[in-house]
């Protein structure tokens, strides 16, 4: 297991504070020359599709500068915005860093969207230069819009971000406290909600996040394989990477047996991922395990528990030599740390991992926060917690019930300035004494650690007015395998009371087999989804027990970070 910590993380910045920057927390570019200057032939950016191509920190910086100059001979000036859409690749990252060393804002964009949403964000923004791949640049350079210059990721077609230049000018540089960014949280064709994150905000949470402890170090290789414009990634990805020195290898596809052959051939020694990934990853260790029969599966079973145990109340992880065969199997011999986020885990899952003697922990955030508000420690993780808030952060529960459950409330460097040009909405977002309301619902321990219910919105008021959070229940089902997608909600029971009953949203595994290898009938699966609501019934209270269950012959919609729309049911 990790070594603890004695020193802050960031401590390291007062040898460059006064030469490298100025303020509490340096700038982006500020903090990315700084890494430079302690690791400059250190690897930072790779890919390996179609073939491994690697930039390492000086090599970055040069195209970084290159493309800042060049934005800055096109008009670009401080506060400024520029677009980036496009999948994970290290031109993303270069654009991304670019935009902001020439002094600009910049402005990510989810790849997967429509043109017409896309369009609506540029618009919204104000961008001048839009940096896209290959998918959508021939629809730009045909429908530029406002644009004023749209410039290639991909080689090979059209300009090229790496062949950009442009002669040397005085550009007048961000401070600690100009926005850095603005993330727009939805792709809907409704108003827009761009959320503005500082470049305070952003350093102040990359670091902060790591004095949980979470320890960093410099020869750590992050994965990224959830989309990087996502707040979630580009932080806990990217920033967390360029901050320390670290290594970030690019995934472009979310299919299971493509991320295990990148685990194993760039030696991940970092895995984020939301709980989609690790629930896939985990089905699949423990397929493998039943496979080679029941007393195998039993006795590999106990000595997980025994392993989890020790783990546990020793601080000493046997599970990283016990069940080596199985950790080289799923392609996890080198990963030192995982960490999910972006939506709930089930704890089993995360006492799985740990029985493994993976160091997996699971942290809490939003968009709204840069993200990071809240990670598990590893020496001191608690597996239904999503974590103990981070150095700074002032965290309360408004409103508590009898339970102790309230809306999450917070203050901190990391939290936004607010929404782009929608006063209304931000005014609405804070609370008189100026904390954000995140409008989840949550409680907390006395060692500060937070217990996520639900989202505010999602509750359902049953017949006897008792509160159910459908996320809670949802967790019960991340382990079974002929479940693919479940999502709950209310229904009208009692027009008159106005009290609602719990449905599930069932869509089976298609990829489901029977204890025969078979894939089973649509009757035989029914039977199996009738069963497993039977079963996780009797471990719920009464009121919280799902009352109608309804299959789908097609997924629910998902967001790019694999979360159900829920809004869109």
């Amino acid at each position: 297991m990790s070594v603890p910590c004695t020193e802050k993380p960031w401590a390291f910045l007062n040898e460059y504070r006064g030469k490298a920057f100025n303020g509490q927390w340096p700038t982006l570019p500020e903090m990315y020359k700084i890494t430079v200057s302690r690791y400059p032939e250190r690897r930072c950016f790779t890919i390996f599709e179609p073939d491994r191509i690697t930039l390492n920190y000086t090599e970055a910086l040069k195209l970084i500068e290159a493309g800042a100059r060049w934005l800055h001979s096109k008009g670009i000036r401080r506060g400024d915005r520029v677009a980036v859409t496009g999948k994970n690749a290290p031109e993303w990252t270069v654009a991304y860093l670019a935009a902001l060393f020439a002094g600009g804002v910049i402005v990510p964009i989810d790849y997967q969207l429509k043109n017409e949403e896309t369009d609506l964000l540029l618009k919204t923004s104000g961008a001048k230069i839009l940096f896209v791949d290959e998918e959508k640049y021939e629809y730009y350079t045909q429908n530029p819009g406002g644009l004023e210059a749209i410039i290639s990721l991909k080689k090979g077609i059209g300009t090229y971000i790496y062949d950009l230049d442009g002669p040397a000018a005085e550009i007048e540089q961000a401070q600690e406290n100009d926005l850095a960014a603005i993330l727009f949280t939805s792709g809907t064709m409704g108003v827009p909600k761009g959320v503005m994150l500082t470049h305070r905000n952003l350093v102040s949470d990359c670091y902060l996040a790591q004095g949980t402890p979470l320890i960093v170090l410099h020869t750590d290789v992050f994965y990224a394989i959830l989309p990087i414009h996502h707040a979630y990634t580009m932080l806990a990805v990217f920033i967390e990477t360029i901050s320390t020195g670290a290594e970030v290898v690019f995934g472009k596809r979310m299919v299971t047996k493509q991320i295990l052959k990148d685990l194993k051939e760039a030696q991940i020694t970092m895995l984020l991922g939301v709980p989609m990934l690790f629930n896939k990853v985990l089905a699949g260790i423990l397929r493998g395990l039943k496979e080679k029969g029941a007393v195998v599966y039993g006795l590999i079973s106990f000595l997980m528990v025994i392993s989890g145990i020790i783990k546990k109340v020793f601080r000493v992880n046997p599970g990283k030599k016990m069940f080596k065969f199985i950790l080289d199997k799923a392609s996890l011999t080198s990963i030192r740390i995982c960490i999910c986020g972006g939506g709930p885990l089930a704890p089993s899952i995360f006492r799985k991992y740990n029985q493994l003697g993976i160091d997996f922990v699971q942290g809490y955030g939003l968009t709204e926060t840069s993200p990071i508000i809240a990670i598990n420690p590893i020496e001191q993780y608690k597996e239904t917690s999503v974590g103990r808030k981070c150095p700074q952060v002032d965290m309360q529960i408004l409103f508590p019930d009898e339970r102790g459950i309230g809306e999450v409330i917070v203050k901190g460097p990391m939290v936004m300035q607010g929404y782009y040009n929608l006063p209304e909405e931000t005014a609405a977002s804070f609370t008189a004494d100026g904390y954000l309301k995140t409008g989840d619902l949550g409680y907390m321990d006395s060692e500060h650690y937070l217990y996520l219910t639900g989202r505010a919105k999602n509750v359902i008021v049953t017949e006897g007015g008792k509160n159910v959070y459908p996320e809670e229940i949802e967790n019960e089902f991340q382990l079974f395998e002929e479940i693919e997608q479940i999502l709950l909600r209310g229904y009208i029971q009692d027009v008159k009371m106005k009290s609602e009953g719990i449905e599930a949203l069932v869509y089976p595994n298609p990829e489901f087999k029977n204890e025969k290898g078979e894939t089973p009938s649509a009757e035989e699966m029914k039977a199996n989804i009738d069963r497993i609501i039977s079963e996780v019934n009797q471990r719920l209270q009464p009121y919280q027990k799902i009352g109608r269950t309804t299959i789908l012959d097609k997924p629910m919609e998902m967001t790019t970070t694999k979360k159900i729309k829920r809004g869109e049911l």
